[in-house]
């Protein structure tokens, strides 16, 4: 594991040394995107469309990384992203992820499919935000915003762009399933990977049995291995604007909208009640061929200007976090990057990338010319050239 880390300098090495000490049905269920992968690379190629203006002979020897979010100020302008399933990964996964937030002063949503009771999450951090999938009908949907708030979270945040499960190709090519299946497959890159299966998958059923899925409706789900139990997927194709009313009416709290991309659809999650939106095509796992996050941030901050706007999708390096603050973003949020920092070292894999992002941003400020987030948010688009972005360079 030091070996590892030693050699993990930015976040993309996470996922090399993750493709080779996890599974290959897990590992496949971190990377798997839709389809052809488009709406993925569209999410990673986005940020080439334009360039930083760095500013020069600026006094930049003390620096701020700092943003204020619903009223919590955080040491940094990127949190963790809901990642599923996170305790088949690494040991506790979603104590893992929350504790390294914790420790590292950023925000962290923790997933709706998650196999840890959100009540130990919130417990162990208050500060963590919780993503809820929807369930299928209007009981259950009540049940869920209880139990959440009974938990103590003090941010809710609701998925909307999941009205139907995404194509499984990538799954089906990789093993995975949701249960998994006792397959021979299955058995052998369990054996052949021994250091998951003692440290995660045996550490877990021996301490605290067979995982379940325990946060996608008010009571537990289906376990997460067996041999003919399938996951109870309630229809969500019938959910609407009205849910997102009702839900506004039972959470008195800040309300985040995920799954947005479209400048009308923000509109209108404002208009509701959305005390924030997260743009995002769900990391390129359910529509392939969707925009970039990025690419509708300027428009969408342009259409909602009263509220915090985030997103989520392709961010890589600090350069990218960067760059959407300089289009309005007030926060971002990564996914994939910590699940794979998470498989190979756990919480201190997680906090390594979190410290390596965090540098990033702050060696990037220093070149530009920027001592403040705040000066990000303020007039950003002064610090970068795209082409066809009105006003995209400024007169000093």
């Amino acid at each position: 594991m030091k070996k590892a880390l030693k050699s993990c300098l930015c976040l993309n090495d996470f996922e090399r040394h993750a493709r080779r000490l996890l599974p290959e049905p897990i590992f496949g269920y971190i990377s798997a995107a839709a389809e052809e992968r488009a709406s993925f690379d569209n999410n990673i190629n986005a940020f080439k469309s334009c360039a930083f203006v760095n500013r020069v002979l600026v006094d930049v020897s003390r620096r701020d990384c700092g943003v204020e979010l619903f009223g919590q100020r955080y040491a940094q302008p990127f949190g963790i992203a809901p990642v599923g399933l996170s305790a088949l990964f690494t040991y506790r996964g979603d104590l893992a992820l929350s504790n390294a937030a914790s420790s590292r002063q950023i925000p962290m949503i923790m997933s709706g499919s998650s196999l840890i009771p959100l009540e130990e999450v919130a417990q162990r951090n208050p500060q963590t935000w919780f993503q809820a999938y929807l369930p299928g009908n209007i009981d259950q949907i009540d049940a869920l915003i209880r139990r959440v708030i009974q938990a103590g979270f003090k941010t809710l945040v609701i998925t909307v762009d999941t009205p139907i499960n995404p194509n499984k190709e990538h799954y089906i090519r990789s093993g995975f399933s949701t249960p998994l299946r006792f397959t021979p497959r299955l058995f052998w890159q369990g054996i052949s990977h021994p250091r998951w299966l003692a440290g995660t998958f045996l550490k877990t059923v021996i301490k605290h049995g067979i995982p379940h899925f325990e946060n996608n409706y008010a009571t537990r789900g289906a376990p997460i291995v067996s041999r003919n139990i399938e996951r109870d997927f309630s229809d969500r194709g019938h959910l609407n604007w009205e849910h997102l009313k009702r839900i506004r009416g039972l959470w008195k709290h800040p309300l985040v909208v995920k799954g947005i991309l479209s400048p009308q659809d923000a509109s209108m999650a404002v208009e509701l009640g959305a005390d924030g939106i997260i743009l995002s095509n769900h990391g390129g796992r359910q529509l392939d061929g969707a925009v970039s996050p990025f690419e509708m941030l300027p428009l969408v901050v342009e259409r909602c200007p009263r509220v915090p706007i985030m997103l989520d999708g392709g961010i890589r390096r600090g350069s990218d976090v960067l760059k959407c603050l300089a289009l309005g973003a007030r926060c971002v949020f990564v996914g994939r990057p910590f699940a794979y920092a998470a498989g190979v070292a756990g919480q201190q894999g997680i906090e390594q990338a979190i410290d390596l992002l965090s540098a990033e941003i702050d060696r990037d400020m220093a070149m530009l010319g920027l001592t403040r987030v705040s000066d990000l948010h303020a007039d950003g688009r002064r610090f970068l050239h795209r082409p066809g972005l009105a006003r995209s360079l400024r007169a000093a």
